[in-house]
């Protein structure tokens, strides 16, 4: 799925915070599974902030999305791109400052866009340790 930064982005961080809130209440009273959310800003121009959940079902997908747009266009008169609804396999939703990433749980696991997003803030992993020199007594 391709970005196309065609919808407006905010200047004001409370109009940004207030979306970032928006969506994420709005997936969590849809239960959305395993919501995480990668913070952007200083690191991408696309958006502040890109949220990943996943949905049971296409149905659940497809609701999620829908809500959440309508949502944002009814509290805080912002329009959004929406990709992938047909399906529901995975939906895009781009609100300008927070993409919103929906999955299906098998999809979500291909793609593995946590990984991809995580611009070295996960842990690295354990270096093998290094056999200390026998020293003579």
């Amino acid at each position: 799925m391709a970005l196309s930064s065609s919808v407006l982005r905010a200047t004001d961080p409370d109009e940004v915070d207030a979306l970032h809130q928006l969506v994420l209440a709005s997936l969590d009273d849809d239960q959305a599974v395993d919501t995480i959310s990668i913070p952007l800003a200083g690191k991408s121009s696309i958006a502040d902030h890109m949220v990943i959940a996943s949905g049971r079902s296409t149905r659940q997908v497809a609701s999620m999305a829908s809500k959440l747009a309508e949502k944002i266009k009814g509290e805080l008169g912002r329009t959004t791109r929406i990709e992938g609804l047909p399906t529901a396999d995975w939906v895009l939703i781009d609100a300008g400052d927070v993409i919103v990433h929906l999955f299906r749980p098998e999809v979500r696991s291909f793609y593995n866009l946590e990984r991809m997003w995580a611009f070295g803030d996960a842990p690295p992993a354990e270096a093998p340790a290094e056999p200390t020199p026998a020293r003579d007594a």
